[in-house]
């Protein structure tokens, strides 16, 4: 399943507010919106990829309900980022503080980027009919993530058992079959297990 994207301009340019609205008058669809105000409408996932997701943000709330430090969210979730984009990451984390400072309104999308994303890429996903575009796209959001102040990040993928991580000002570290992901100083103590992931 791909990805459609909708470039609007230069006929109309949304705000947030405006694409917030209309992502409530058409909550079956998962809509994001880029820095430059592209709309892009994602399918649902597929049962194995929901499974996979489901898994990894549970292992992350566990987490959280014993560390205490932040605060979870799943991939329904709009983040405005500093470049204006709204993204929804499969799964996001934000320092307690951080959400603390901000007095975020609570029907509305989070103005910040969070400290810590994950984005999934799906097992049937595979280099033929256009899926290569969804995994570079997938690699450009994840650089937007850094780019925009996101201190960690994981693009997994299931059909090749491969992590990328993403840092701040480092390079891009491939894993190939990992057991295991730290969540290193940004998530301390946090271990994910990727065998329900993978």
């Amino acid at each position: 399943m791909t990805a459609l994207t909708l470039n609007l301009e230069p006929v109309l340019y949304l705000t947030h507010e405006q694409f917030r609205k209309l992502c409530q008058l058409n909550p079956d669809l998962k809509l994001e919106r880029t820095a430059e105000g592209r709309l892009i409408v994602m399918p649902p996932t597929g049962w194995e990829s929901g499974n996979r997701n489901a898994n990894l943000t549970a292992d992350l709330i566990f987490w959280n309900r014993q560390a205490k430090l932040g605060m979870v969210f799943d991939s329904s979730t709009g983040f405005i980022l500093p470049n204006s984009a709204v993204r929804s990451p499969d799964a996001a984390w934000v320092r307690q503080d951080r959400m603390n400072a901000l007095n975020p309104d609570p029907d509305g999308f989070l103005p910040l980027a969070p400290d810590f994303v994950v984005e999934l890429r799906s097992a049937s996903d595979s280099l033929r009919d256009g899926k290569a575009e969804r995994l570079k796209s997938l690699q450009e959001k994840m650089q937007e993530y850094i780019d925009n102040g996101v201190r960690l990040g994981w693009l997994l993928n299931a059909k090749d058992q491969t992590v990328e991580i993403y840092r701040a000002n480092r390079e891009i570290e491939v894993l190939s079959s990992p057991l295991i992901l730290s969540g290193e100083d940004v998530l301390p103590g946090f271990k994910l297990s990727l065998i329900e992931v993978f």
